[in-house]
């Protein structure tokens, strides 16, 4: 491959906004066999966990496939990571058959339209959230909460996958229900079906374990199809996927319209949620790991193009995943070219093997989604914020609950809410530290958090570790009052404000100044300001609050304004 044409090809990829321009310059010839290498493993990590997947959504199984082929193309096309497979994943899955029943009133076809719809919405919202930069919205979102979701959306695709595992009806449509019809029919269990899926974990956790990044999950359900067909299951009662039907999807555009289906752009803005929040972070684990960046207003072009092409081949929405991304990186996956070479592996297979699946037994397809989702169960993170940050863990909490008794989209719209709404209580209540001098030094810290400093006897210091703004200059303001009261029998002559750790002051945390000197002359308490940043000092001068605290100088600390005051000299 001549280096003029990777640069030419380039230059064109760039004007366009397309992925490979950021990598295909430096490709190299030699990278080509990894990239086959790892699309094939790739393609064989994808053919059980898709058929699973689907059959989780309540889609026919080769749609899954149709997601992982088709979705591969277009993230490559589009995205800015080089080791990304996307693809159908669990929580999307859960997310869809919970949602899209209610939508088709039991009409299977019309079902499989609204999910394909569901993808092409996803594609549209995607296109509109790059062009108006929105990446920066979605890390509102917690790590905390996320942490949560995920333990909630584990749980209840676990609860869908246990019927299939023990032979029984299973239902209900939350985590409670499900949990209380499965134990009522544990009477009914199919021991044939359960021996079956127990095994199929088996081999699953101890392949994982000793073959990593090896298709060990086609194994088994190779190693499966093979027993029920010799062995004779299907004559025995043991459920199997059945019929799959061969061919390539054909490419055409959805047959409903928006209008047609009243809740669909709210699933897919959940749907969206989910592949951004999920995408965005395997692309930056696997790009650290391999030393290059990733754009994350690119991502919604590459999340957009795969859902776009998941959409025109009659699948549902698709996402980028830690775990068969993790399987396309350890098979050596050097570029996108990679999801190409697995596209391609999948068509051949949807032409010439899908016959080989019917006997493929669903206990296994049920063993392969909860061995998937082993991930999702992070106890240890929830555990750690117990320990280390109450607030961390009541978020979490809150997001757990939701997905467990509300759903998966209920939930992740839950949990969106509960990052705002935590990101603005702790932004209305910034951290107010009443100084002490550092024993012998010319520095003060928090008393609060150093105890052992030295009080400021006849002052009170208080530094606002924030910006001061309208949505918390409120909660200064009252701090510092209270503080004030606290000392009403002492004899208090200054209030000293240092405004060293507040980057930004608006016109409301001008006033709260105002207020706050109004209310100490009353009491015949002086107010100063030290520590202020160049364009706040000009703001307080301009509002006149400098006039009011005797000017504000660049060069005054609290060390010298105390000195003078002769209330502590300094060291």
């Amino acid at each position: 491959m001549s280096s003029q044409t990777p640069n030419a090809l380039a230059s064109l990829f760039l004007r366009l906004r397309l992925g490979p321009a950021s990598w295909l310059p430096d490709y190299r010839a030699i990278w080509l066999r990894d990239d086959i290498v790892a699309g094939v493993t790739l393609a064989a990590y994808a053919i059980p966990v898709s058929l699973a997947y689907a059959t989780l959504a309540g889609l026919p199984p080769q749609v899954g496939i149709y997601g992982y082929l088709l979705g591969g193309l277009g993230y490559a096309l589009f995205g800015s990571s080089r080791q990304m497979a996307v693809g159908p994943t669990s929580a999307i899955s859960l997310m869809i058959a919970g949602t899209v029943a209610a939508m088709a009133e039991g009409d299977a076809q019309r079902y499989a339209q609204i999910a394909s719809l569901t993808a092409f919405t996803v594609a549209g919202l995607c296109l509109i959230s790059w062009a108006l930069r929105l990446s920066v919205l979605v890390k509102l979102i917690s790590d905390s909460v996320l942490v949560g979701f995920k333990i909630g959306a584990g749980l209840t695709i676990a609860m869908t996958q246990l019927p299939s595992l023990l032979g029984v009806a299973g239902g209900g449509h939350n985590f409670i229900e499900r949990v209380v019809l499965l134990v009522g029919q544990l009477g009914q269990t199919n021991h044939l079906v359960l021996a079956i899926g127990v095994v199929a974990i088996a081999l699953l956790l101890v392949g994982d374990r000793t073959l990593p990044g090896k298709p060990v999950a086609l194994a088994v359900v190779a190693l499966s199809i093979i027993a029920a067909t010799l062995l004779g299951l299907p004559a025995l009662g043991v459920p199997i996927t059945g019929n799959i039907p061969s061919g390539l999807p054909s490419l055409e555009g959805p047959k409903l319209r928006l209008r047609d289906v009243e809740g669909i752009v709210p699933l897919a803005a959940g749907c969206l949620l989910l592949a951004y929040v999920e995408g965005i972070s395997a692309a930056r684990t696997l790009a650290a790991k391999r030393g290059y960046a990733i754009d994350p207003s690119q991502e919604f072009l590459g999340i957009g193009a795969a859902n776009l092409a998941a959409a025109l081949g009659h699948g549902y929405p698709v996402a980028g995943g830690l775990s068969q991304s993790m399987v396309n990186d350890s098979a050596g996956a050097r570029t996108p070219l990679a999801l190409v070479f697995a596209s391609v592996t999948l068509a051949l297979c949807l032409l010439f093997l899908t016959g080989l699946l019917e006997n493929l037994p669903k206990a296994v397809l049920a063993a392969v989604v909860l061995t998937a989702i082993m991930g999702l169960f992070d106890f240890r993170a929830l555990l750690r914020m117990w320990r280390l940050s109450r607030m961390d863990f009541y978020a979490a909490t809150i997001a757990l609950g939701a997905v467990l008794l509300l759903g998966i989209l209920q939930g992740i719209m839950l949990a969106a809410l509960a990052s705002v709404a935590i990101l603005l209580f702790l932004a209305t209540r910034p951290n107010v530290a009443f100084l002490g001098r550092v024993p012998g030094t010319n520095s003060f810290s928090d008393m609060a958090r150093h105890p052992e400093n030295l009080p400021l006897p006849g002052v009170i210091a208080f530094r606002p570790e924030a910006s001061v703004m309208y949505f918390n200059s409120d909660f200064v303001l009252e701090s510092v009052l209270a503080r004030v009261a606290e000392n009403a029998p002492k004899t208090i002559r200054l209030v000293v404000c240092d405004l060293s750790t507040s980057p930004y002051l608006d016109l409301s945390g001008s006033r709260m100044l105002h207020a706050l000197h109004d209310e100490l002359a009353t009491r015949e308490i002086a107010l100063r300001i030290v520590g202020a940043r160049g364009h706040i000092r000009d703001l307080l001068r301009g509002d006149g609050v400098g006039d009011k605290v005797g000017g504000i100088d660049r060069f005054a600390t609290l060390d010298a304004l105390i000195g003078k005051t002769g209330q502590i000299p300094a060291s």
